[in-house]
């Protein structure tokens, strides 16, 4: 009951307008304030304020600077999710509705689970395959597979598609297949085309897996600057300059809470996780070591931060210091 009342909670945060609170634009003392306390978190490389579209403030104290691409690890599945709303948008993927098997033209592996034909687009996005998960544990097996993505289809159901939030990179890796095989493209031509191009960042090639597929949901590489980009994307409703690159309704749709995360208790829908800071809206990707995207639309404010992705991980915690940096920004006080 009580994840159903968060998911009805977040449901209608979600939905609030944009009008529901002022957009402040951060002062002086809550940007030094940020400052101090990022220069605090030695495994932070950069962290990158914009306030309605403009970038108001940039640190750089390691790794990559703050226009040159960086491992983005997990956060990659945001950025996919994007990609997906692209090719929807322009008629590659009828809809979320759309079956996995549909799109997947080449012979599926034999003897799978009648379920696997009930997973659709948006059980993808939302991570909702009910597969077994390749993460965590079994993930190093995974990657180490002749074929990834029929190595993801031949895993046990440990939940009904549409089901649980099974946090999964093998699950997003079906989506980048799914992509592939609808349109004729690689990810990488699709992510430039039809993001890259419009936001005018660069998206270089990242991994693939050994049948040529990108890799999906980790290990895509991009600026700070261009993740801005795809954090402004969202902050205007899938639209720049007037010109729509996302479906209609599909800011909102991948805001809304589909499942609860186990390991943050925060909401997820497509490719973001939903949470609340200081009082506000927040939604967010993450990414493993500390790459996190931070979009809070009624404060217009877009905020990216890279870190370290080298093993060992931070831990759980220093997701907790992340948000804690954010909830600084937005709840300092005013300069008097």
């Amino acid at each position: 009951m009580r994840a159903t009342a968060l998911l009805v909670s977040l449901a209608v945060t979600s939905l609030l307008p944009t009008a529901y609170a002022a957009a402040n634009e951060p002062s002086a003392h809550a940007l030094q304030a940020l400052d101090q306390q990022t220069r605090q978190l030695n495994r932070l490389h950069s962290v990158v304020v914009a306030y309605d579209g403009e970038i108001i403030r940039e640190l750089h104290q390691g790794g990559p600077g703050v226009a040159q691409p960086a491992n983005i690890k997990s956060l990659s599945k945001t950025v996919l999710a994007a990609i997906t709303g692209a090719a929807i948008e322009e008629g590659i993927i009828e809809s979320t509705e759309q079956r996995l098997v549909m799109l997947l033209d080449e012979p599926l592996p034999a003897g799978l689970d009648p379920r696997v034909e009930d997973i659709t687009v948006g059980h993808l996005l939302a991570q909702q395959a009910g597969l077994e998960r390749t993460s965590g544990g079994n993930y190093s097996a995974w990657v180490a597979s002749s074929n990834w993505v029929n190595d993801a289809l031949t895993r046990p159901f440990v939940d009904e598609p549409g089901g649980r939030m099974l946090y999964s990179t093998g699950t997003s890796h079906l989506l980048s297949a799914a992509l592939t095989q609808a349109s004729g493209e690689t990810t990488h031509v699709l992510a430039q085309r039809l993001l890259g191009e419009p936001l005018n960042i660069s998206i270089p090639a990242w991994p693939r897996d050994p049948q040529g597929i990108y890799f999906g949901g980790n290990n895509m590489q991009l600026s700070p600057h261009a993740l801005i980009e795809v954090g402004e994307l969202y902050r205007n409703d899938g639209a720049m300059e007037g010109v729509r690159l996302l479906p209609e309704g599909w800011v909102e749709a991948s805001w809304t809470p589909r499942g609860i995360s186990a390991w943050t208790g925060d909401g997820y829908g497509y490719g973001w996780f939903i949470t609340e800071l200081a009082g506000e809206a927040v939604y967010y990707g993450r990414g493993y070591g500390g790459q996190a995207l931070y979009v809070v639309p009624e404060r217009d404010i877009t905020i990216v931060i890279t870190a370290d992705p080298t093993p060992p991980s931070p831990g759980g915690q220093f997701q907790q210091q992340l948000h804690r940096l954010v909830e600084g920004l937005l709840s300092a006080p005013e300069e008097q």
